[in-house]
């Protein structure tokens, strides 16, 4: 599949459970119309940049034109920022989950974190790809918003990191292995097919893991 094919996804919900492949025996939630444009929106910008899309091609692929388009979104810079701040708000509510359910075991909780946002990398390939190139084309005050969430959610490794490695890393140290951990989660955009899904998480966590935990 295609970046410009991949679903703007909610990060790392664990797959399976329910009947009829409902998450947990709920009925998926529709989504909405809105939902619907912002993911063609995500696609088209991962896979072409942000510069190659226009409102118009937007509309096109989303079988959206004129007014009916702008009535969801005041732009290109709206879609990206509506993209970007929200995955930022649930990473971040995620890992601290995470971690609270870990208690006092730092071992659990880097285990919990790798395993999340593994799964989130690989279901959001194309947010991982905007994430990475596109973000300074947001005009500042949600770009430091999202700056901002981001420094949250690398703290939170960093403090699971100095736990577990207790007296034997700084927390910049960690920082720094932190940041090396996220290049090797969010090389997602830039894999290919030809290892499946669950080899290639198999593969990120243990090479995370291994770099983590020293």
């Amino acid at each position: 599949m295609t970046l410009e094919r991949q679903a703007v996804r909610p990060p790392a919900q664990t797959r399976g459970a329910g009947p009829a492949g409902q998450q947990g025996g709920q009925v998926p939630r529709r989504r909405s119309r809105r939902e619907e444009i912002l993911e063609i929106a995500v696609g088209l910008f991962a896979a072409r940049g942000y510069h190659g899309v226009s409102m118009d091609d937007i509309g096109a692929a989303a079988g959206v034109t004129g007014p009916a388009l702008y009535h969801h979104f005041a732009g290109k810079e709206a879609m990206l920022a509506a993209a970007l701040i929200p995955v930022s708000e649930q990473l971040l509510a995620g890992g601290q989950a995470h971690i609270a359910e870990a208690g006092d075991d730092p071992r659990a909780a880097l285990a919990a974190l790798v395993d999340f946002h593994v799964e989130f990398a690989l279901a959001n390939p194309a947010v991982i790809a905007l994430h990475l190139h596109e973000l300074d084309r947001l005009p500042e005050e949600p770009r430091r918003q999202i700056r901002r969430l981001q420094r949250l959610y690398v703290e939170e490794w960093v403090s699971t990191l100095t736990a577990l490695r207790r007296g034997e890393l700084t927390d910049g140290e960690a920082r720094v292995l932190a940041h090396a951990a996220f290049g090797l989660m969010n090389s997602t955009p830039f894999l290919g097919g030809e290892v499946d899904r669950t080899r290639r998480a198999e593969l990120l966590r243990a090479a995370t893991l291994s770099a983590l935990q020293g």
